[in-house]
């Protein structure tokens, strides 16, 4: 039975695997989005996600612990001074796994890991939710519509018959006032 043997193997010896997670979370919080295995993926997140939480704390005890798996100066000085104040409101959930198809040589799952809030994001919204919703305004009165485009020459002929082209107004009249 697998009792609390929790995470995969990757047919790797256990100082490998871990050099192996040092070495994908420094390039995903470097590059804030990398492409790997899924089963790599989804044990990176394992890693990342308590580097994200022990940053956010950011006090000289947290630097030291997180610096035994960050390895590199910038990359550890990136995740406390860009990345955790990203997540400072967020309580979990910093990284996202996409599928991406397969591999060309040995057909092997592969995967996007990213931070769910980094600034290449388009037509995604960031996961921190906003702290309050703001009040409500009274709407603003609604403007008529412009008048539809008509050509000059059929300006001037109704002008000639005497009638003029009449955009349609409505106006709102308060029932209070």
């Amino acid at each position: 039975m697998r009792h609390q043997m929790a995470g995969r193997k990757l047919g790797r010896t256990s100082s490998h695997r871990q050099a192996l997670f040092s070495n994908l979370a420094m390039e995903l919080i470097e590059h804030e989005q990398i492409r790997t295995t899924v089963a790599k993926a989804k044990d990176l997140r394992r890693v990342v996600e308590p580097l994200i939480t022990k940053a956010r704390a950011g006090d000289l005890a947290a630097r030291r612990e997180v610096a035994k798996t960050i390895k590199r100066q910038d990359v550890l000085k990136k995740l406390f001074d860009d990345v955790a104040p990203r997540f400072k409101e967020t309580p979990g959930g910093y990284t996202r796994v996409l599928k991406a198809g397969f591999r060309q040589g040995d057909n092997a799952p592969m995967a996007i890991i990213e931070l769910t809030a980094f600034a290449g994001e388009t037509g995604k919204t960031a996961t921190a939710k906003p702290k309050a919703k703001p009040a409500v305004k009274a709407a603003p009165k609604k403007e008529a519509a412009p008048a539809e485009e008509v050509p000059a020459e059929e300006v001037k002929a109704e002008a000639a018959a005497g009638e003029a082209p009449v955009a349609e107004e409505t106006t709102e009249v308060d029932a209070k006032s």
